[in-house]
């Protein structure tokens, strides 16, 4: 297997098909969100790519490679940064190239980043300043604690944007193009589900397979490991990402809003405790502390995401501001 994997020819192949599943991906969700409507659309999508995201990160742990305590936290700060600044920041952009003003609902939007931040907070800052374990890292309780902590403040939030204020986070009915209304409606929900699911089991299995080679030409360019975990997080978003810029191009940037903000909540509520149990249970060791340059650039992405997304309204300007800090995470992280 490690001859054909080595192969050029059979490496091309494995990219293209994981591109075509990918666009598949996003088809399947686009029909699942006109099915079953806003914000549960988003919600699944987020859901599906999340579960799969822990099921990677699982098994890449419990392969015992060198580094796989931090597997865990390089891939969920990937997802953060890339969501926060690359994903959101290519929807205002691409979108105010094309219609110069985004709307969005600003109430639903303060509240999922009053829960990532909190999120954000308790895994990966937190444990920087604990003392009870030496390093970045948390006690047996400590981590029982904060994987709780983050699946009820998860349901919290679900319970909320599916029930008690949906209206936050559902599309303006003028926002609703000929873009969105082509796609038919009277579709098989299941079916369609099945396949969406399917999609996405392809592409992380995929993303698996070429996680050797992406590592080879990792330590080939003489590049940090946490670059693995960027491109293999960036390769699991992508069919949400691809979702996520169509909708904004659409000019319904509260789907795009929902579906990066729902995946940066999920992809650390529902993250944390699969991993902290699954350290717990196996006694595997997990550094969840990110390094003090990781600190700063989240509160600046953090800090800026409160001011991009304060006011209802966005621009490509504010898109750039956001793009700039997502490139000088590659940066960083390539040049230390």
């Amino acid at each position: 297997m490690e001859n054909f994997i080595s192969n050029p020819f059979f490496l091309t192949s494995l990219f293209l098909l994981l591109i075509f599943v990918i666009l598949g991906a996003v088809h399947f969700a686009e029909k699942i969100a006109v099915k079953v409507g806003e914000p549960f659309g988003s919600l699944i999508l987020a859901i599906c790519i999340t579960i799969i995201e822990v099921a990677l990160i699982v098994s890449m742990m419990l392969s015992g490679i060198d580094g796989s305590e931090f597997i865990a936290r390089d891939t969920v700060f990937a997802a953060v940064m890339i969501i926060g600044n690359g994903v959101i920041g290519s929807c205002i952009f691409l979108g105010g190239l094309r219609h110069r003003e985004l709307t969005f609902k600003s109430a639903g939007t303060h509240t999922a980043l009053a829960v990532l931040v909190v999120l954000v907070t308790f895994s990966l800052v937190l444990p920087i300043f604990t003392v009870s374990t030496p390093g970045p890292t948390f006690s047996t309780s400590q981590l029982i604690f904060a994987g709780v902590s983050s699946l009820i403040l998860y349901c919290a939030f679900i319970a909320f944007q599916t029930i008690t204020h949906r209206e936050y986070f559902l599309l303006s009915p003028k926002k609703i193009n000929s873009k969105t209304s082509s796609i038919k409606p009277n579709n098989n929900l299941i079916i369609n589900g099945a396949l969406l699911f399917l999609s996405l089991l392809i592409v992380v299995s995929l993303a698996k397979l070429l996680s050797p080679t992406i590592e080879d030409w990792v330590l080939k360019v003489d590049a940090p490991k946490a670059m693995v975990g960027i491109i293999i997080a960036a390769i699991v978003l992508l069919p949400e990402s691809l979702a996520a810029i169509r909708a904004a191009r659409e000019n319904r940037l509260q789907s795009s809003i929902n579906l990066a903000l729902g995946s940066a909540i999920a992809s650390i509520g529902l993250t944390i405790p699969a991993v902290a149990g699954i350290s717990i249970y196996f006694n595997l060791p997990l550094s969840l502390g990110i390094p003090p340059l990781s600190m700063l650039l989240l509160f600046l992405t953090v800090f800026v995401g409160l001011i991009t997304l304060s006011l209802g309204k966005t621009n490509a300007l504010q898109g750039i501001i956001h793009l700039i800090i997502f490139f000088t995470y590659l940066f960083t992280t390539l040049v230390g």
